[in-house]
Formats: C-alpha cells, sequence, structure tokens
C-alpha cells in the first residue's frame, strides 16, 4: 500500500520551531518530487514548500521564506520541513504530497499534479 505519513506536529509558542517529517512507505521518494502544503480553518489549501526528487531544487512561499527549510533523505526515504521562527499564522494543517512528474510540471500545476498525500499533522503557534 503507496502511503505518505506525517509527524512532528504539535503546540509550539510563537518564535518556536517545529519539525515535520514526511515518510513514505510502498514506494521509493527518489523519483517523486515532494511539497509540504497547508490549510487553517475556513482557508484554502495553499503550498508551503517544494523540493525537486534529487534534492538540488527547492521553492518556498514568500510568507515562510528565511524560516523554513525543506530538505530531504531518500535514504531514508523521508522529507523533512524544518520551521523556525513560528507565527500564529502559521497555524493549520500540515500535508505532505508526492509528484510523479518533472520538477517544473510539478511546480506549474500545483496541488493537482500530487498523486500521493498524507493524512496531515496539526501545527498550532499560540501563547
Amino acid at each position: 500500500q503507496l502511503q505518505l505519513v506525517e509527524s512532528g506536529g504539535g503546540l509550539v509558542q510563537p518564535g518556536g520551531s517545529l519539525r515535520l517529517s514526511c515518510a513514505a512507505s510502498g514506494f521509493t521518494l527518489d523519483d517523486y518530487a515532494i511539497g509540504w502544503f497547508r490549510q487553517a480553518p475556513g482557508k484554502e489549501r495553499e503550498g508551503v514548500s517544494y523540493i525537486s526528487s534529487s534534492g538540488d531544487s527547492t521553492n518556498y512561499a514568500d510568507s515562510v521564506k528565511g524560516r523554513f527549510t525543506i530538505s530531504r533523505d531518500n535514504a531514508k526515504n523521508t522529507v523533512y520541513l524544518q520551521m523556525n521562527s513560528l507565527k500564529p499564522e502559521d497555524t493549520g494543517v500540515y500535508y505532505c504530497a508526492a509528484c510523479g512528474s518533472l520538477w517544473l510540471t510539478c511546480r506549474r500545476l500545483g496541488p493537482n499534479a500530487y498523486n500521493y498525500w498524507g493524512q496531515g499533522t496539526q501545527v498550532t503557534v499560540s501563547s
């Protein structure tokens, strides 16, 4: 069974840090670009960060640039999202997703290009 599982979410104070993990089972992530998306209550899902299958290319939403870092360890079949200087507006359910198309296609088509999705992990930034 092909599956993505996110972990690492939780409650953190503003200015704090969390590291999210996205682990794959049933398939290898080497051939997939990975995206992190989030959805806050009452808001549409938005893309947060993306990484190519090789890890050579990354992309970030303007709202998280300089604070979040995406990385991958293909040997561990896992992608990470390091989140620093967290703000209340970062609160939401964070999802990872895998795109099996070319990097530029994944970037151009957005969420519709992503074949597999995890169940999400809750991140709450509050004092």
